[in-house]
């Protein structure tokens, strides 16, 4: 059934083999309705004659195709692919369920140094005291209520695009970063690392998207416990009990309000010990929105993730975790993203010496983790939120010349430290521990060959993430 769908993102990618990775943009090339069924693993028979076909392969082989010398690489690849490595590693989860996987490991490395290289490029930038008097008189010539400017998002950005990547010419010229931006090119590694894993923004989806397409990560399945999240089931419950308490009411399916204001019913949710005890509470199937607290705005809420309970037949209950992205929601975070983003650029760009003052690098560290829970609330992707918000992060520390060397402590997701987190204070004070003893200073960075220029096409990308031989 899904033959199809892969087959035209195996044609899309080679009709890109030679073309630079700049130009690898699923979200924008391929067709909304195509990309909604590939994420919904639908039949294609109702979408293969609406939308465009890629080229046959040997259309896309006629400008060239990639021999053994496109897998042989220069003591500065090599180099760069080795370090790569390294930092790549860091994103494993040290959890049941979760699999080493080398090609990752590279993947997120190879991200995580561009990320680096082209945010600290927009930083240089920005410390020029001419440059930043460039951008404040190009911020306050439009309205500051449309589009934020901040230290790394001017007006000249498409702030609704996230999928535009940009160029060399773009950053050095002056022209600097958006969150977007950033995000974004951890996407594009993400999306060409595994071509089997619909990894897509969700508003370059169809139509659908306005009726609120969002992910679904179950921790109890009827009577399977699902062995990479189940671990984190008791403090979801608790958390879904505590919104229950403190409003005392939950939406049901239909999104009506059902209200929890009889005592009997409060004391049994303060006692439930199981999903099933809250639904026998309840009495149908219901959701509660988690908590994530606005730092741009004050006293504004965000919606952070649904936490769900389904009845599912004889087999017990499906409980899990649901995140809607409707515009109204995407607009909310987009703002909220904005505003943490600039936050980050301020830290470090608005001290002469950031690297020399551990006050300023603390502000930064911070700021970045503070992003980083926004995002993991946001979860803009249809798959992959997870590894891409620890790769810009890693990424980021990189850019302002930290390197993260521990790995993720054993039996820690961080992903759902953020959703189960009510603020990103308390997030920040959940990782702080184990993450900031690890970050060592480093000018390693400036080592490292450009990766935009070492693997510059597509073709080159994919040998660089399949070859062994380094």
């Amino acid at each position: 059934m899904c033959y199809f769908l892969q087959k035209e993102i195996a044609l899309y990618t080679a009709s890109k083999a030679n073309l630079e990775f700049s130009q690898f943009n699923i979200d924008d090339d391929v067709d909304p309705l195509f990309k909604e069924y590939w994420c919904k693993r639908l039949h294609p028979k109702n979408v293969a004659e609406k939308v465009y076909r890629q080229p046959p392969l040997r259309i896309s082989l006629r400008s060239g195709r990639l021999n053994k010398q496109d897998f042989k690489f220069t003591k500065h690849q090599t180099s760069l692919l080795l370090a790569a490595d390294s930092i790549g590693k860091k994103i494993q989860y040290n959890c049941r369920g979760f699999l080493p996987n080398q090609r990752q490991y590279r993947m997120a490395g190879l991200a995580a140094i561009e990320i680096a290289q082209k945010v600290s490029k927009a930083w240089r930038f920005l410390r020029n005291p001419k440059n930043s008097a460039k951008l404040v008189r190009r911020r306050d010539k439009h309205n500051m209520s449309v589009n934020r400017g901040g230290y790394c998002s001017t007006s000249t950005l498409s702030a609704g695009s996230p999928t535009s990547s940009p160029s060399e010419e773009r950053v050095s010229s002056g022209i600097s970063l958006s969150w977007q931006d950033v995000y974004n090119i951890a996407v594009k590694w993400r999306q060409i690392s595994e071509p089997c894993d619909p990894v897509v923004w969700v508003n370059k989806l169809s139509e659908e998207f306005n009726s609120g397409f969002g992910s679904h990560t179950p921790l109890l399945l009827g009577q399977a416990k699902i062995v990479r999240y189940y671990p984190y089931y008791l403090r979801t419950l608790e958390a879904a009990k505590t919104i229950m308490l403190d409003l005392k009411y939950v939406n049901n399916a239909e999104d009506r309000a059902i209200f929890l204001t009889d005592i009997e019913k409060l004391k049994k949710i303060e006692v439930a010990s199981s999903c099933s005890d809250l639904y026998n509470v309840v009495g149908e199937t219901y959701w509660v929105a988690t908590r994530c607290d606005s730092i741009a705005f004050q006293g504004r809420r965000l919606e952070g993730t649904r936490i769900t309970t389904q009845n599912v037949g004889k087999t017990g209950f499906d409980f899990a975790i649901r995140t809607p992205c409707t515009p109204s929601r995407w607009e909310e975070y987009q703002e909220e993203m904005t505003a943490a983003w600039e936050a980050i650029c301020e830290a470090y760009c608005s001290d002469p010496n950031p690297t020399r003052d551990s006050n300023a690098l603390d502000a930064v560290k911070a700021a970045i983790l503070r992003m980083t829970y926004y995002w993991y609330n946001f979860m803009p992707l249809s798959r992959g939120s997870s590894v891409v918000g620890y790769v810009v992060l890693l990424g980021l520390f990189l850019a302002a010349s930290m390197d993260v060397t521990a790995s993720i402590p054993p039996g820690v997701q961080v992903d759902w430290e953020a959703i189960l987190s009510p603020d990103p204070g308390t997030f920040v004070d959940a990782v702080k521990p184990w993450l900031y003893p690890s970050v060592k200073m480093s000018k390693s960075l400036k080592d490292y060959a450009d990766v935009s220029v070492a693997f510059g096409t597509t073709g080159s990308v994919v040998a660089a993430l399949t070859s062994a031989d380094t």
